[in-house]
């Protein structure tokens, strides 16, 4: 029972540099389901070599029984049908399959509205499929293209 307790607490089992802090409380959970967008550009570090670079994600959040609950798009932000957003501060990131994006860590920031993501404090992003850049070149500079992906996104608030 206090394993149960700790776990919808606390959340899954994840790698170390993904655990959210002691004094949060796992208080909302989504399925994304959608693209990650990318773009043939110029290398941050060098002009002249191109690659793909992540341009923003676009996904339906839904939780239980497939209800759409939301929006997650560029910023990294997320949505709620009610209006509340937050957005997201990268904080960790592991490569859990070599075959999909990693699994995040992210800070939760700006919050506005009020509803379900009123006041998160953490968001992680877990059980990842897909969503990694092409392996192969572009074909034009701004060239764009849409990778499918899921996953799930936890949302953490500080415990009263």
């Amino acid at each position: 029972m206090a394993d149960e307790r700790r776990h919808a607490e606390q959340g899954p089992p994840v790698p170390t540099d993904l655990r959210v802090p002691v004094g949060n409380k796992l208080t909302f959970r989504a399925s994304g389901v959608g693209v990650q967008i990318y773009v043939w550009a110029p290398s941050a570090t060098d002009s002249t070599v191109y690659a793909w670079t992540l341009k923003a994600p676009h996904a339906l959040l839904f939780h239980h029984g497939g209800e759409v609950v939301g929006i997650h798009f560029a910023g990294p932000t997320w949505e709620s049908s009610s209006g509340s957003k937050i957005g997201g501060k990268r904080l960790a990131g592991v490569t859990v399959d070599t075959n999909a994006i990693p699994w995040l860590l992210l800070q939760g920031v700006n919050p506005s509205g009020t509803g379900v993501f009123t006041d998160v404090t953490y968001i992680q992003c877990l059980n990842t499929l897909g969503g990694l850049a092409p392996s192969s070149p572009g074909t034009e500079p701004g060239q764009e293209v849409l990778v499918s992906y899921m996953a799930d996104y936890l949302f953490y608030h500080a415990k009263p």
